[in-house]
């Protein structure tokens, strides 16, 4: 696998490293040594699948609060999404800061989010799937999240036609309203 550091400490956007030949390829897309070996929680305690019909479908921004804080990786296995984190660590020099990458089934590419970051994403494309790995089980009473919208973040999310987003996430708070700040 092929790690590349993002700007937010801690996040990684993993490439399985190919090996191909006339049938096809194979590739690793997860192993605990070399995700131990650079840092990362190796543990996985639940996986769990995202479908969207529709291009534009809207989730997020989700995360659990302490002390079931999760981190996740995150690969689309069809179609296409604009993958966004928002880091919320306290004390982190990328508090309140963003960022979004596209992945894709074409791409292969996956996202490692460390705990302490709000996840979201807009789908790209029709029929798309997502696959995530979460180093802790869901606790429904720890589920929290902030607007997709919101404008302290600033969040750049591709143009549609149209969104759809669920009347749960459009009622989530503002990032400031949660008292978060965001570091310059």
């Amino acid at each position: 696998m092929i790690f590349t550091e993002l700007m937010l400490k801690g996040t990684f956007l993993i490439e399985p490293e190919r090996l191909e030949d006339e049938r096809g390829f194979f590739a690793r897309t997860f192993c605990v040594e070399e995700f131990a070996a650079h840092g990362l929680i190796p543990t996985v305690a639940q996986c769990n699948v995202s479908y969207n019909r529709r291009r534009g479908t809207l989730r997020g921004l989700h995360y659990q609060a302490p002390p079931h804080a999760e981190a996740k990786l995150v690969r689309c296995t069809a179609g296409a999404a604009f993958d966004v984190i928002v880091d919320l660590r306290a004390g982190s020099p990328t508090r309140g800061r963003w960022l979004g990458v596209e992945l894709s089934a074409q791409n292969r590419k996956m996202l490692y989010i460390p705990e302490g970051f709000a996840h979201g994403f807009q789908t790209l494309a029709d029929d798309t799937e997502l696959f995530y790995q979460m180093s802790k089980a869901h606790v429904p009473q720890a589920e929290r999240g902030i607007r997709w919208d919101d404008p302290g973040l600033a969040i750049e999310w591709p143009a549609v036609a149209q969104r759809i987003i669920s009347p749960r996430d459009l009622s989530l708070p503002t990032y400031a309203s949660l008292g978060g700040e965001r570091q310059r």
